[in-house]
């Protein structure tokens, strides 16, 4: 899981549950996140 070993995505994470989230709705938008990223990426070709 990203929101184990990804420093943002673990924060984002932490974040949401801790302002009431339930654990489903936080680690969606966190998956939403990370496909957003990785299209920002492809798009402006940028290694990892």
């Amino acid at each position: 899981m990203a929101i184990r070993y990804n420093p943002v995505l673990k924060a984002f994470y932490q974040r949401l549950r801790a302002a009431g989230k339930r654990a489903k709705v936080a680690l969606v938008a966190c998956m939403r996140k990370l496909l957003t990223m990785l299209n920002a990426m492809v798009k402006h070709q940028t290694p990892w």
